[in-house]
């Protein structure tokens, strides 16, 4: 799960990755034998994309919901533009079952909210009512009892964008991930990353000699 994060204001992606990304990006969503299959597209494309899982209302839900949770910045793009709502409709078509009813029941209920509150749809609604309804179900620790289940689809709905975004070619572009790489020569890590870590490489020298 995620730390706590606002959605009063803009969503800070960096921060929430800060708590979320120890491993690589796609283990957030516990991907299994299928995760080739439902990789990221770069953003192209997804115009055209026809979706298999969600109809036209839904479809037009989950791209305003995805890029409320990850917006596009000064350094990268949008959920949406790194294709996700595609990822996360491959990902449910494959994987269907209880993950499909949850996260479907969780964009009704996101739409019965607004309808509720302001008499229009969650896409319709302005951002301010949007992260009105979406800020009594992002934080499991004090959210209603009776929100409950919204609460767990929109969890399950946010590891997904995650999850999607991470293992897009913009996201890991975001990251500044410099893995996968032929080296000339490897001096060690830096003295920055091992001093946040307590260690030095003088102490390792000294018990090997």
């Amino acid at each position: 799960m995620i730390e706590k994060v606002s959605l009063s204001g803009s969503l800070n992606r960096r921060d929430l990755l800060r708590a979320a990304i120890a491993a690589p990006a796609a283990a957030l969503v516990q991907l299994g034998p299928a995760v080739a299959a439902v990789s990221p597209s770069n953003g192209a494309g997804e115009a055209e994309y026809a979706p298999k899982v969600f109809n036209t209302h839904q479809w037009k839900t989950l791209q305003v919901l995805s890029d409320l949770i990850l917006p596009a910045d000064g350094r990268s793009g949008s959920a949406t533009q790194a294709g996700v709502p595609a990822f996360i409709d491959d990902w449910l078509n494959l994987n269907g079952g209880l993950q499909k009813t949850e996260v479907l029941g969780g964009l009704t209920w996101i739409d019965m909210e607004c309808n509720r509150h302001f008499d229009l749809d969650f896409a319709a609604c302005s951002e301010t009512q949007q992260k009105q309804i979406l800020d009594r179900i992002a934080y499991p620790g004090i959210a209603a009892p009776e929100d409950s289940g919204a609460v767990a689809a929109f969890s399950h709905i946010r590891d997904l964008v995650l999850g999607g975004f991470y293992s897009s070619k913009i996201g890991v572009e975001d990251l500044q991930y410099q893995g996968n790489k032929m080296l000339e020569s490897w001096d060690g890590c830096p003295e920055s990353a091992t001093a946040r870590l307590g260690v030095d490489y003088s102490s390792w020298e000294r018990r090997e000699s």
